[in-house]
């Protein structure tokens, strides 16, 4: 019901304000190497771009600077992680609406090997979530803590021993993704014996 219903409205919405987003990014990478004038329209227009884009660059001309690339391009690398963040975003939506949809089909139908089926798979979605929070609060700076060092904790077992056989290159923790590809792998056998036997 609310894969079928409300998760489309909400794909369309999200999507869009990535559309904002990147054209955003594409207007501060043409003002960044197209350096207009301060003081005329076009200039004045170009820092209230980069004012109001520098808290989403700053972290990935942070890396570059680290790597001796040109800062200029920073704008790139924010919009591939904003599709990035979008993507998983969507993704975990529509898996938590898919629970939600697979709960309550196992409640009305009165199989407990469904609902055990759908409530591994809901624990292994939060599981995915929780890498995709962590995930997120490797690249920006957050206030509140506590929520975060929560989301450390819960995902330090699984991580870490994965992070010592490939450790994080900068920012990247290429080791995050091969854990989500496991956790998808057990998703669908969790699927396939509790749900579709």
């Amino acid at each position: 019901m609310l894969s079928a219903l409300v998760y489309p409205i909400f794909f369309l919405i999200v999507w869009s304000v990535f559309g904002v987003f990147l054209g955003l990014m594409l207007l501060r990478l043409i003002f960044n190497y197209a350096d207009p004038n301060p003081f005329g329209k076009v200039g004045r227009f170009g820092f209230k771009i980069r004012k109001l884009t520098e808290r989403w660059v700053y972290p990935a001309a942070r890396f570059f600077a680290m790597y001796r690339v040109d800062t200029r391009l920073a704008p790139l690398l924010t919009l591939f992680i904003g599709l990035v963040i979008t993507y998983f975003f969507t993704q975990i939506v529509g898996n938590t609406f898919f629970v939600i949809d697979g709960l309550t089909a196992g409640v009305v139908t009165g199989s407990p090997k469904v609902i055990i089926g759908f409530i591994l798979y809901g624990l292994l979605s939060v599981l995915v979530l929780f890498i995709f929070i962590r995930f997120i609060a490797s690249w920006f700076v957050f206030s509140r803590k506590a929520f975060i060092s929560f989301v450390m904790k819960v995902t330090d077992p699984i991580l870490l021993p994965v992070q010592r056989l490939i450790p994080p290159l900068g920012m990247f923790d290429i080791s995050a993704m091969l854990v989500l590809l496991v956790i998808s792998f057990l998703q669908s056998v969790v699927l396939n014996i509790f749900v579709r036997n």
